[in-house]
């Protein structure tokens, strides 16, 4: 068994000078950045690594060891964890690669070194596929940073430096690389708060996805660099005199933003780079530490602001309420001379390194608790939860939920009682809830933004006050799918939605049961999956999940079994051959009855004649967008495009699906449902009936009241004309006082 300790004690094992001062740029990097420094155990993992990557060469035709070497450069001076990152890093790839066991690493560094070039070599082969999603590959990268954060952490190095000698590998190796750096390991290095990671990763990246895009930019900085550097000059000469005869101990300087984003801000805004104004930064780093160095970055912010016209829309403070990865700094947008927009940032050199270095600052800076840590936690927390979780039913939707966390953008918002959550951008009331607490988002009804009521779709800003209004009778809606979008809010309400499928799907089962049992038919589990799949299901699930919710009837199924068993092939055929949708169209019109419905137009034409039903499902009106949908027993469906069974029968039935739309009538009702929500009190019942019955002559079918603890709601079913008749009751109901919500639902 090869063993550690006889490499290790090798007299004839020689360095090459270029690898021995590699050793010593690493070690150097070393004692700069970490607080502690185990200079032996460094010196026997470049040993060890060295030995064992010995007879290796990379595709560019260097030796290997180059690769652990700069890697383990990397982790040390740009992330600055501890030494033993970078005593994993110098053998990030020796299990995978040589000879090496993962018993002789652990041996030699004990069990934490050893777990972490395990976990390396688990994610080594993770990949990232926009279309295919692979959620299993990036539960192991997940997986991996539960277990020990430094695992990511070499991962972001090993990356960058594969990024950095990328031009020795075939072209498509490159594009696919680029692409999912961009799309995983960017944002991923970003929400560990690795700024200057994250930015050469992407401007990298861009470089191999879209080479003439990126060297029209550095061109256009290249040749803008004198002009750009005499205004840098110009804004910064005022502004240091006032610092420094307030004597402030501080750097500062200019920079512009990187590639990526300018590229990014170009394309989301459609204009070329000379379009783009805001392309300086100014930072200002100041010495002072602690609260006297808060107190005097608002100083200084103060002094900006005096200087130069600040954009009070482009001001974020991120001190009082940092970002989730832990950064902190303020950030300004001034007019500076002849009008030109300058970015100011303005933070202390503890701020900056946490900005820089993000999660492994906090090794050098000791704080018990602190905001930066607090933020990790509840993303690694997010983590945990999201692992609970371990076989999603659509790996898309997987992957969807977790590049939606690492999304650079974040919204602060505050409860009730005045403490702050962090969101994604784009977050609800919905989400605000499930974020507080999964009975909360449960049962919410209603939610009230700032002191007023909006709908739960509602967009969320930084700085909003939200309060949820919750009845131990609300479920949570399939339609909230729609617009939540942060992964416990979705996961939880896509379990209740299969939960509820499950039901349906049990339901439909016991329905057949009862009507072959009645029929006298007794089929066997076989013959059962055979008639579905001959009736045009994907499944026999699909067909009870269908049964369960009505969309087809189970005498149908039993009427198709009997004439299978009689013999009758035509029924059969009937059933069971796919023909072309014309086809099939035609000789249902030829069967059709007469409706007792107003006239639709379907497929560009109109028609009088034609069975149609109305989905109760959906309950579509005049205005509605909807489609038709053939079904097997009941003329044609005609359903909303927002309906909840809609998903399914437009995937599993394309070829039953018709283009409908609304023709123009007169004097014809139509059921439609509200539901209805506010302070219960004297009399609203008769102001709600008042307004619907006598001030806008709509007749009632039924309406129902219910309440608790001070709030009411009800559900109302009464007779509209079209949408428009649909909507101004809405919003007359709406300023009845007391009511904070009303919304038209679908049963």
């Amino acid at each position: 068994m090869l063993r550690a300790s006889s490499i290790l004690t090798n007299t004839d094992l020689q360095v090459e000078p270029e690898f021995e001062a590699g050793l010593d740029e690493l070690l150097d990097a070393c004692r700069q950045s970490l607080r502690s420094v185990d200079e032996d155990m460094i010196r026997r993992a470049f040993m060890l690594g060295y030995w064992a990557h010995r007879n290796d060469r990379r595709a560019s035709g260097e030796r290997f060891i180059t690769h652990p070497i700069e890697v383990a450069v990397i982790v040390a001076r740009d992330i600055g964890f501890d030494d033993i990152s970078v005593v994993s890093a110098l053998l990030h790839d020796t299990v995978e690669d040589t000879e090496f066991s993962l018993d002789l690493i652990r041996e030699e560094f004990g069990d934490t070194v050893s777990n972490i070039v395990d976990g390396l070599t688990k994610i080594r082969g993770v990949s990232w596929n926009r279309e295919l999603g692979q959620a299993e590959n990036v539960r192991k990268l997940m997986l991996s940073m539960a277990t020990d954060i430094r695992v990511i952490l070499i991962k972001f190095a090993d990356r960058l430096h594969n990024l950095r000698t990328i031009e020795s590998l075939p072209k498509q190796k490159q594009l696919k690389i680029a692409s999912e750096t961009l799309d995983l390991f960017a944002p991923l290095a970003h929400r560990f708060g690795l700024n200057a990671i994250k930015a050469e990763l992407e401007d990298i990246s861009l470089k191999i996805l879209h080479p003439e895009e990126y060297r029209d930019i550095v061109r256009s900085l290249r040749a803008s660099k004198v002009e750009r550097d005499g205004y840098v000059g110009r804004f910064i000469k005022p502004l240091r005199e006032r610092l420094e005869s307030d004597r402030f101990d501080f750097e500062m300087a200019g920079r512009s933003k990187n590639l990526y984003s300018i590229w990014r801000k170009m394309k989301r805004k459609d204009k070329p780079i000379e379009e783009i104004y805001d392309l300086l930064a100014i930072r200002i780093v100041l010495k002072s530490t602690g609260k006297k160095g808060k107190e005097d970055c608002w100083r200084v912010y103060s002094i900006v602001t005096d200087l130069y016209k600040p954009l009070p829309e482009r001001f974020r403070d991120f001190i009082s309420v940092p970002k989730s990865n832990g950064y902190q700094s303020l950030h300004t947008t001034v007019l500076g001379p002849t009008g030109r927009r300058v970015e100011v940032q303005i933070r202390t050199e503890e701020m900056h390194a946490i900005a820089e270095r993000g999660v492994a600052a906090h090794w050098k800076y000791k704080e018990p608790v602190s905001d930066r840590d607090r933020g990790m936690e509840q993303f690694l927390v997010w983590v945990r939860d999201i692992l609970e979780n371990p076989n999603p039913e659509h790996a898309t939707e997987f992957v969807k939920e977790f590049r939606l966390n690492l999304y650079d953008e974040e919204i602060y918002i505050f409860t009730p009682k005045g403490d702050l959550m962090t969101l994604p951008r784009d977050a609800t009331p919905v989400d605000f809830a499930f974020q507080v607490h999964t009975e909360i988002g449960m049962h919410c009804i209603g939610a009230k933004v700032n002191g007023r009521m909006v709908p739960l779709s509602y967009k969320l800003q930084s700085g909003d006050q939200v309060e949820v209004i919750t009845s131990k009778k609300q479920t949570p809606n399939p339609d909230w799918m729609k617009f939540v979008v942060t992964h416990k809010a979705r996961s939880r309400i896509r379990h209740l939605i299969n939960e509820k499928r499950r039901r349906s799907v049990d339901l439909g089962r016991e329905m057949l049961e009862k009507k072959l049992d009645k029929a006298g038919l007794d089929v066997e589990e076989q013959k059962l999956r055979r008639a579905a799949n001959l009736l045009k299901f994907p499944n026999a699930q699909q067909m009870f999940y269908e049964i369960g919710t009505g969309l087809f009837d189970a005498k149908d199924f039993v009427e198709f079994v009997r004439n299978e068993s009689r013999g009758r092939k035509e029924e059969e055929e009937e059933f069971a051959e796919q023909e072309g949708l014309r086809l099939r169209y035609e000789n249902f019109l030829d069967s059709a009855q007469v409706a007792a419905r107003p006239a639709l137009e379907i497929d560009g034409e109109l028609h009088t004649d034609i069975v149609t039903r109305y989905a109760p499902c959906c309950n579509p009106i005049p205005g509605d967008d909807v489609f038709g949908y053939i079904s097997r027993s009941d003329g044609i469906k005609i359903h909303r495009v927002n309906c909840r069974n809609a998903p399914s029968l437009l995937v599993n039935h394309p070829d039953r699906i018709v283009s409908v739309e609304w023709s123009r009538q007169k004097d014809v009702q139509f059921l439609s449902g509200l539901r209805v929500m506010g302070e219960d009190r004297v009399g609203m019942v008769s102001d709600i009936t008042t307004v619907i019955s006598k001030n806008l002559k709509t007749n009632i079918r039924s309406i129902t009241v219910d309440s608790e603890d001070g709030v009411f709601e009800g559900t109302i079913v009464c007779s509209v004309t079209d949408l428009s008749h649909l909507r101004r009751l809405i919003e007359r109901l709406k300023r009845v006082d007391g009511i904070h919500g009303v919304y038209r639902f679908e049963e």
